[in-house]
């Protein structure tokens, strides 16, 4: 399995953590509020996500204190637990008067530490109702939240401790909410959410045992055909053009086009012009044909230089650019220019030419023909291998928590802008503009069927993989970590070695997965 990819999963940085009385907008480490008004959600392309399928929640010194002292015979809290959907799962908390006062009193000694209240020494015991007045009865009401919010949250949240998905905690009580309804007499109530690792059920008793994949193999596979294409394209290079004169277009000629276009309305009226369908100066090789329009090359057939054409064509269902799918048009092609190709007798001669270092065309032919047969076992292993993963995807179900879902979707993400930066398709400027929180968000809503079924695809390798009980070698995992690291270095990125380390893991796991899944069902291949 490719592991490239892992070098280029770039996705969030964490919210970092704030102090006991900090503003009540920053309450919690690893809390989202359920209000953009209320936190920031918001997600950059610069680290990597720390997230994990299974990371304990953190847990505050303060808070450990706090359960020890419940747990000793003091008030406890009162949880109510309510499964919600997406694996998530609702915590109704009740805190109790006694555990208010604590923090109360916790917040007034931060604050006589941290003011200088005019006629009080340093260590000088502040009288409560002057402290208040100098800090602002608003502020200690508020700090005083907030400290409930981090001392009670881990023990409201124990029972998913080990199922909870890191940075997926999010208090769904309005803070202006808890703000009216707070008194040092009586109960303290809110409400947080938080999402779990997602239960893998499989549709059927045999889950993946005995899976049956059937994977089709492309024309432009086929080592032979390929080898063939690829001599003749080389042996096309070394031909010279010369002008036709006294004849049309024909198979086999190069010919230079204006192109224009514009679409045919229901009543056969004239349309709008379809800009992306149009080109001036185009070159078209009449023997290379597969990115055109069905009826497009037939309605050239004999057009001579100087000539214009006009003609009707339907772009079909299955077109690339999904806007010109099923769209009528009506095209006009001007000739500009005309070409045969004059070719050099096939000789061994050629052979020089046609592939440095060979003497014979037979050579040629033999050293193009294995470097295809190379390609073809790559495409058919990939092939074979996204055949496994998505029927692996059809035989499960998942409820994909949100908090997942946002992380696998931000890393391909990141991978797609990593490998247009690679491939140097993107500056500086352009990698800014897509690496918006507006950008990521639309990308998130426009491939969530596909996000979606990586996740399940996945969590079913994860299961195989546990219940198989598969290994990989300690020595590939430090190698293919240190494979990632330098992509990230080569392309100025930063990253978090640990969440590096994790990703690895994950695709050594499904390497691992594919291969036992290949020995163990039966693959059957239909070429198209």
């Amino acid at each position: 399995m490719e592991l490239s990819t892992v070098a280029a999963a770039v996705a969030s940085a964490a919210a970092r953590p704030h102090g006991p009385f900090s503003s009540p907008r920053a309450v919690s480490v690893s809390v989202s509020w359920n209000s953009p008004s209320l936190a920031s959600t918001s997600r950059c392309l610069s680290t990597p996500s720390r997230r994990r399928l299974r990371r304990r929640l953190p847990v505050t010194s303060a808070a450990v204190e706090l359960r020890e002292a419940a747990a000793g015979g003091g008030d406890s809290l009162r949880v109510t637990e309510t499964p919600q959907p997406g694996s998530s799962v609702k915590f109704s908390v009740e805190v109790p008067t006694s555990i208010i006062h604590d923090c109360y009193q916790t917040t007034l000694q931060e604050y006589s530490k941290r003011f200088k209240v005019p006629g009080f020494r340093p260590g000088k015991i502040i009288p409560e109702n002057i402290l208040i007045n100098y800090v602002g009865p608003q502020h200690v009401q508020d700090a005083t939240i907030e400290a409930i919010l981090k001392h009670t949250l881990p023990q409201a949240l124990s029972s998913v401790e080990e199922r909870a998905l890191e940075d997926s905690v999010r208090i769904l009580t309005q803070f202006d909410d808890m703000r009216n309804s707070f008194s040092l007499d009586d109960v303290f109530r809110y409400d947080v959410a938080v999402d779990v690792v997602p239960e893998v059920r499989w549709l059927s008793e045999d889950k993946y045992k005995n899976l049956k994949v059937v994977v089709e193999i492309d024309e432009a596979v086929d080592a032979e055909k390929a080898a063939e294409k690829e001599l003749q394209r080389r042996h096309k290079a070394l031909g010279l053009l010369r002008v036709v004169a006294d004849r049309g277009l024909q198979i086999g000629d190069l010919v230079v086009l204006d192109i224009f276009a514009e679409s045919i309305n229901s009543d056969g009226s004239k349309g709008e012009k379809i800009s992306s369908a149009e080109s001036t100066g185009f070159h078209l090789d009449t023997e290379e044909t597969n990115n055109l329009v069905p009826g497009f090359l037939g309605s050239l057939i004999g057009i001579r230089p100087g000539e214009a054409r006009s003609f009707p064509i339907q772009f079909p269902e299955s077109f690339e650019q999904e806007s010109l799918r099923g769209v009528h048009a009506q095209f006009t092609v001007v000739c500009k220019e005309l070409f045969y190709r004059e070719l050099p007798e096939m000789g061994d001669s050629l052979a020089v030419k046609l592939l440095p270092g060979c003497t014979t065309i037979d050579e040629v032919r033999e050293r193009i023909l294995e470097r295809c047969k190379e390609v073809e076992k790559t495409a058919i292993e990939q092939a074979t291998d996204n055949a496994i993963l998505d029927q692996l995807g059809k035989l499960v179900e998942v409820d994909v928590p949100r908090a997942l879902f946002q992380e696998q979707g931000q890393q391909l993400y990141g991978a797609k802008l990593l490998q247009l930066q690679a491939e140097r398709k993107l500056d500086k400027d352009q990698l800014a503009s897509l690496s918006t929180q507006r950008s990521v968000q639309a990308y998130l809503e426009d491939e969530k069927e596909n996000i979606t079924r990586i996740i399940k695809q996945m969590l079913a390798i994860g299961d195989v993989f546990k219940s198989e009980n598969l290994q990989y070698s300690t020595e590939q995992l430090i190698k293919e970590v240190e494979n990632s690291i330098a992509e990230f270095k080569r392309y100025n990125q930063d990253y978090d070695e640990d969440n590096i380390r994790q990703q690895v893991q994950d695709v050594l796991e499904a390497a691992k997965v594919l291969e036992w899944l290949k020995e163990n069902c039966t693959v059957e291949y239909i070429r198209r």
